[in-house]
């Protein structure tokens, strides 16, 4: 038991499982999401290189397939950055400050 006081709190908080657990929370959220826009982005910038015809493509007056995808692309990130908002004030936040109650209480215990 003596041994556990000697090491690092920041190590001992890392081996507890509700760090574990926010921890995979938070990779079961950001991957996707990261998947998600990186996807949709390479999508719009290969079909800018590789279907200019489809790109060009007038849908009213001046403005084309192409623009309306790249302001798509403003709305997507607008967009994940709001929901992430969300569910981190939701669900990651108040385990991290748990976590982070729990890691003062282990500092000063040492």
């Amino acid at each position: 038991m003596d041994d556990d006081l000697n090491v690092d709190p920041y190590v001992r908080l890392q081996q507890t499982e509700d760090f574990q657990d926010l921890r995979s929370r938070f990779r079961k959220f950001v991957f996707p999401m990261t998947a998600f826009f990186l996807t949709w982005y390479f999508l719009y910038v290969f079909a800018a290189v590789f279907a200019p015809g489809f790109m060009s493509v007038q849908v009213f007056g001046n403005i084309n397939v192409g623009l309306i995808f790249g302001l798509l692309q403003f709305v997507t990130t607008f967009a994940i950055t709001f929901i992430y908002a969300r569910w981190a004030n939701r669900e990651f936040d108040p385990r991290a400050e748990a976590l982070g109650e729990r890691m003062t209480e282990m500092g000063e215990g040492r």
